[in-house]
């Protein structure tokens, strides 16, 4: 079950999924999600952190409201209007990067200027592209674009910098980073990379295996955007050592 706040109201990303499965090919349940709560404050970023195949991406399918079939409940900020990022950019091939990002737009803000976003993204010289036209990274830009051009209550991305050249992913982590900070929308992260999520995200929330749930989750104390390179290498290293902690049951959990 998924409601939504009244708009305007500071209410956080709250998501319980009691019990998620699915029927494979061979005919078998195979339970994907089980027990997992977490809760989001109003205009934090938070990200799930877990192993290949635990469940990341359909509890991201979850909250978005693409899976009903659970049990459980989600509620969502404001109005519930969701802004996503997939690990593809889904760009329409047909339509420039300023048609694929403003197709997206309500009718009430179909002229509203984006030049903005557009230049924190790096496409200002972009706009007048073809998806089959951009590198990787500038498809990833105009995704991420298209994903805060509606005003979102809530924005989720699933490894939206996955198989980026470092030096561009890097890149794309601080813009992010930028517009998350500027418009103080609510932001869950799945990733694979622990030093992203400690660079990006307010708290952190580790998952088992399947039947995936929280086995442990941080907040961290360091500001967003203040953390050196050092800190979170070393933030990162504190993380693996509590997080085997609690796998091993000698942790916090």
């Amino acid at each position: 079950m998924k409601d939504a706040r009244t708009a305007g109201d500071a209410a956080p990303l709250e998501l319980r999924i009691d019990a998620k499965s699915y029927v494979s090919a061979d005919g078998k349940r195979v339970e994907v999600v089980r027990g997992l709560e977490l809760r989001l404050e109003a205009g934090s970023f938070g990200a799930l952190i877990g192993p290949s195949g635990c469940g990341k991406t359909t509890i991201l399918r979850i909250a978005a409201g693409l899976d009903a079939d659970f049990r459980g409940q989600i509620l969502t900020p404001g109005a519930g209007r969701l802004g996503m990022v997939f690990q593809e950019p889904r760009l329409l091939p047909w339509r420039t990067v300023e048609d694929n990002v403003r197709l997206a737009l309500p009718v009430d803000r179909s002229g509203v200027d984006l030049a903005d976003l557009f230049d924190t993204l790096g496409l200002g010289s972009h706009l007048a592209q073809y998806p089959g036209e951009l590198s990787l990274g500038l498809a990833r830009r105009a995704a991420i674009a298209r994903a805060f051009a509606i005003q979102p209550d809530f924005l989720l991305l699933d490894e939206p910098f996955v198989s980026l050249d470092e030096a561009v992913a890097a890149r794309l982590r601080d813009e992010l980073m930028a517009l998350t900070t500027r418009t103080k929308v609510t932001t869950l992260l799945v990733t694979h990379h622990l030093e992203e999520a400690v660079q990006l995200a307010d708290r952190l929330f580790f998952l088992s295996d399947r039947p995936t749930h929280v086995i442990f989750e941080k907040a961290l104390s360091l500001p967003r955007g203040t953390r050196s390179k050092e800190d979170i290498a070393s933030i990162s290293e504190e993380m693996r050592s509590l997080v085997a902690q609690a796998v091993t049951g000698a942790g916090p959990r």
